[in-house]
């Protein structure tokens, strides 16, 4: 789908009969998403700067190692939806390389691709990225268990919490996968082993110690899952499950605006930066889309969320389509 605020926009000047179209140079870099590449400028320098400190890792460089995991991640999404260089080969042999260790780009690509059929957005099956359990399965689940996501259902509990949740039930459904002959998912994952490998010998040759950057890591996951935390909801009409967090703070830049998330369904081709336009140019159209889903801030989302859960574990919808 092409948007009236996403097409091109050069200026052209006829110079004869026979002559083709000058664009002129700075219509041409206007349409070099230069603010996606100066992120990541931003990342890379981040990330230098933690394994070059000259005098040793302290917490400055801790900190600045989870802001470049974390706004890598967010870049990496950005690139499997095609920005700024297309979904060819190109885009993928940048995306191979993870230096956040846990996932996989072309895995995250597949998955997170598949969440995007909004019909089955939070499906406790066919959304990869659901949070929700089949309430027969939630029901055959040990009382501590069941304690536990709970837990990971607050916004403290998906920080500290969720992010092994997360990556144990992704590697685990892998590793079935596998296991049942999706070679696609062994090849993902083998893809993967070369970024690994290259990423702990910077670490090795640089003064900060394993533990501290797995542990880098693991924060970056943290601070991804607030937002992740609510982007969907169990509702009957699918066009009502995703949200708007209307955030322009820090975590909406680490998240490249990713909390305009209905924006971002409804528009996956749309560049990071145009998102907040997009929303405000038609705020009342979106939410009255999403029929009111809504946040004014990440501040508010802490206040009424971080000890208290959302959401049911169970999805309250769930009509028992599938075993």
């Amino acid at each position: 789908m092409s948007l009236p605020y996403h097409s091109r926009a050069f200026s052209v000047s006829i110079t004869s009969n026979n002559a083709a179209p000058a664009v002129s140079f700075w219509a041409r870099t206007r349409d070099l998403a230069w603010p996606t590449f100066g992120m990541a400028l931003l990342c890379a320098a981040l990330f230098c700067f933690t394994l070059m400190a000259p005098f040793g890792p302290n917490a400055l460089h801790w900190t600045a190692l989870v802001l470049a995991l974390t706004l890598h991640s967010s870049l990496s999404h950005e690139l499997l939806h095609g920005h700024p260089l297309g979904k060819g080969w190109i885009a993928t042999l940048v995306g191979i390389f993870q230096p956040g260790l846990f996932v996989p780009y072309l895995r995250f690509r597949a998955l997170h691709l598949a969440h995007h059929r909004d019909a089955d957005l939070t499906d406790p099956y066919d959304d990869p990225e659901s949070n929700y359990l089949d309430p027969a399965k939630w029901h055959r689940l040990w009382r501590w268990q069941q304690w536990v996501l709970r837990f990971n259902n607050t916004l403290l509990g998906r920080m500290l919490i969720g992010p092994v949740i997360g990556i144990g039930a992704f590697v685990l459904s892998d590793l079935r996968a596998v296991r049942a002959g999706q070679i696609d998912v062994l090849r993902d994952w083998l893809a993967h082993l070369p970024g690994v490998i290259l990423t702990l010998w910077l670490v090795d040759l640089s003064p900060m110690d394993l533990p501290a950057y797995l542990g880098a890591c693991y924060a970056a996951l943290s601070v991804l899952r607030i937002r992740t935390f609510l982007e969907h909801r169990a509702h009957e009409r699918s066009s009502a499950r995703t949200v708007i967090i209307e955030d322009r703070g820090l975590l909406a830049l680490l998240f490249l605006n990713n909390n305009y998330h209905l924006v971002h369904h409804m528009h996956p081709q749309v560049a990071w930066y145009r998102l907040p336009a997009i929303y405000h140019a038609r705020k009342s159209r979106f939410q009255n889309r999403n029929q009111g889903y809504v946040y004014r801030s990440y501040a508010q989302v802490f206040a009424q969320y971080f000890l208290r859960a959302k959401d049911p574990v169970a999805h309250p919808h769930w009509q028992g389509r599938r075993d």
